[in-house]
């Protein structure tokens, strides 16, 4: 009976100690230095080459360096440390970013190139945005210039709501295309989702959107008569074609994507734009549609538009914009399919953008709609893709 016991005994301390060894340390979100750091941003653990993993929150961030040229950056912060790189859409190529942020906001980025030798450097404040669709996000504004203080110019970067739960990059891809022949130019972008299966059908969809937009673009400009070019100023010569993207959400289930394009026709008075919108729904691999939100037979489109018709009218008299008629409100934001074409997923709402002419003239611009979450509660399916968001 002892050696049984003692046996019982050594086997039960090994397999303490067994369990023990291969028991995994669990990952700790370390928190930043201000309280900014942790707004809407994503915990990851991320292992460098050739070094231990990093633990920290994962920022997507777009804006603007110089003259608007758009830049997409990526950080990780691990208190006061941050870490990562940043992008031109239009070079194709990342430049390693390393640097720090204080206590109160204070960031100093260093850029590096592919020897680690000093490039450039962003020194500016990070924030909290408190307008628009931004609001409640980060954004980080301030100067770059060279590592010697020349060539110094304003940027401006924006976090955008991404949610991703794993090691997956989002990234900028483009489209560049100079016609002298046929006089036109193509810049376009959109995104695509690296690091997991997941995201490929998104990716297809996304690329498909865009691609057929530049061969519809393409193929107008085919039919253009390209003599006449020549007898036009300098600056109508060129047709244009400008596409880009803004994330209004993104997840490991939903992503919404707004595209902006601008257009411009040779020998026009002046450019166009229009908005196209990609919601997905990547657990289930499909888009969305409008309707597939809501509960059927809901009348989904009386509420929205409802709510929009009563925020158009109550803005324009506030501003006193006597572009925006009631009329012409009523018209371009009744309850019709088409008038609703563009709308956007958020945290907070649905987003609907009212393009050039549809409910004021081309001079008024673009309108917008944030429609909450809680004027639509009573018609969200219970089940559907934003039923989580609008709790």
């Amino acid at each position: 009976m002892h050696t049984r016991n003692t046996t019982l005994t050594l086997f039960s301390i090994a397999l303490v100690l067994c369990v023990t060894a291969c028991r995994k340390p669990a990952a700790t979100n370390q928190t930043a230095g201000n309280q900014t750091a942790n707004a809407n941003a994503a915990t990851t653990s991320e292992a460098p080459i050739g070094g231990s993993a990093v633990v920290g929150d994962r920022f997507y961030f777009s804006g603007t360096i110089g003259n608007n040229l758009r830049i997409e950056m990526n950080l990780l912060r691990d208190r006061d440390q941050l870490s990562g790189t940043y992008f031109y859409p239009r070079v194709g190529k990342n430049i390693e970013l390393k640097g720090s942020v204080d206590k109160d906001g204070n960031v100093d980025l260093r850029e590096l190139d592919e020897a680690g030798k000093e490039t450039g450097v962003f020194k500016g404040k990070w924030k909290l945005s408190t307008e628009g669709l931004s609001e409640g996000l980060n954004e980080i504004e301030g100067k770059w210039s060279r590592p010697d203080g020349s060539k110094e110019t304003t940027f401006a970067v924006t976090q955008q709501p991404v949610e991703f739960a794993g090691n997956v990059r989002l990234t900028p891809k483009t489209i560049k295309e100079a016609n002298k022949e046929k006089h036109y130019t193509i810049d376009a972008e959109y995104p695509q989702i690296e690091g997991d299966t997941h995201f490929d059908k998104f990716n297809r969809e996304a690329r498909a959107l865009v691609m057929k937009d530049v061969a519809a673009f393409k193929a107008g400009e085919a039919e253009r008569n390209t003599e006449l070019a020549a007898d036009l100023p300098d600056e109508t010569q060129t047709s244009t074609l400008d596409l880009f993207y803004n994330i209004r959400y993104a997840s490991d289930d939903v992503i919404s994507l707004e595209f902006s394009q601008g257009t411009y026709s040779r020998g026009a008075a002046h450019p166009n734009s229009a908005t196209t919108v990609l919601n997905y729904d990547v657990r289930n691999g499909k888009k969305l549609a409008l309707a597939d939100l809501f509960n059927p037979n809901s009348k989904y489109l009386n509420v929205i538009s409802g709510y929009c018709i009563k925020q158009l009218k109550e803005e324009a008299k506030k501003n006193k914009d006597e572009m925006l008629t009631d009329e012409t409100i009523q018209t371009g934001a009744s309850p019709r399919a088409d008038n609703y074409r563009s709308v956007s997923i958020t945290k907070k709402g649905l987003w609907v953008t009212f393009d050039a002419y549809q409910v004021g003239p081309y001079a008024a611009g673009p309108q917008f709609v944030m429609v909450p979450y809680s004027a639509l509660k009573d018609i969200i399916k219970p089940d559907g893709p934003i039923a989580l968001l609008a709790k």
